[in-house]
């Protein structure tokens, strides 16, 4: 499996989830975000800066059977649970349309849930349809090998939360539009979310998986907070936006690091 793209810190894949998934060094993982399809292209509409747009992501985020993408849940969380090392932890975010399947498929494939974390967002789409209440959160689970050891600065994050024990429901606005100035992608979460993730569950130097990349935002905040990263897409474009997006950082801290000699 060749990588689309290579540093000392950062490799991407542009290649099948599962394939790449199986190929992946077996125990080598510290920690995984996943943010797999939603599955909730249905050609329906929502808001968007204003206009009424489809809610149709692409191909990869329609499913005809609810037993397809439950069987699909359990074959990419199995190949991650062989990658993680034992003591390695899981977050998958996720909507109605998929995070009750997946939480289902995590038990049963010998996963412990540790937290179940409540995005809220304080700026949500409005509901052009009037005929349900607004979605403004999204679930992000926070799981582990069942039984094993597992690492939690919860030092920072009581220190992040002004001295606070951290809730499981943390409050923010969606993506910036200047998160985006290399490119957008349809479910592109922002900085913050990931680099709380990071934090909260990693050390520096760590290797942080992340097998549905999309637009590489975990990438970016393992690059500002000294991780190793692979990020893995099946499509071109979003590929070629990571791989912008972490370019360009890298670019920046060299920059900065530059000035600072």
């Amino acid at each position: 499996m060749e990588p689309y793209y290579k540093t000392d810190g950062e490799t991407l894949y542009l290649c099948d989830t599962l394939e790449a998934l199986n190929e992946l060094e077996e125990g080598s993982v510290d920690l995984i975000f996943a943010d797999p399809p939603y599955f909730l292209s249905n050609n329906g509409t929502t808001c968007q800066n204003g206009k009424r747009v489809s809610v149709n992501k692409g191909s990869w985020d329609k499913v005809e059977l609810s037993f397809d993408k439950h069987s699909f849940n359990h074959q990419w969380l199995r190949l991650c649970q062989r990658v993680m090392k034992d003591n390695a932890t899981i977050w998958i975010s996720g909507t109605m349309h998929n995070i009750f399947s997946v939480g289902m498929a995590l038990e049963e494939e010998g996963f412990q849930i540790v937290n179940n974390i409540t995005w809220r967002k304080t700026n949500p789409p409005p509901n052009l349809a009037c005929r349900c209440f607004t979605h403004s959160t999204e679930t992000i689970l926070w799981a582990k090998k069942r039984g094993a050891k597992h690492y939690f600065n919860y030092a920072l994050m009581k220190e992040l939360n002004g001295g606070k024990q951290m809730k499981d429901v943390w409050e923010g606005p969606i993506t910036k539009r200047s998160e985006k100035k290399e490119g957008k992608h349809p479910t592109q979460k922002p900085l913050y979310l990931l680099e709380r993730i990071v934090l909260a569950s990693s050390r520096e130097g760590d290797l942080v998986l992340d097998p549905f990349c999309g637009s590489s935002t975990t990438g970016v905040a393992c690059q500002r907070h000294h991780r190793r990263y692979i990020g893995i897409d099946n499509d071109p474009e979003y590929i070629a936006l990571s791989q912008r997006r972490l370019t360009t950082l890298n670019g920046q801290l060299q920059a900065k690091f530059d000035l600072s000699r």
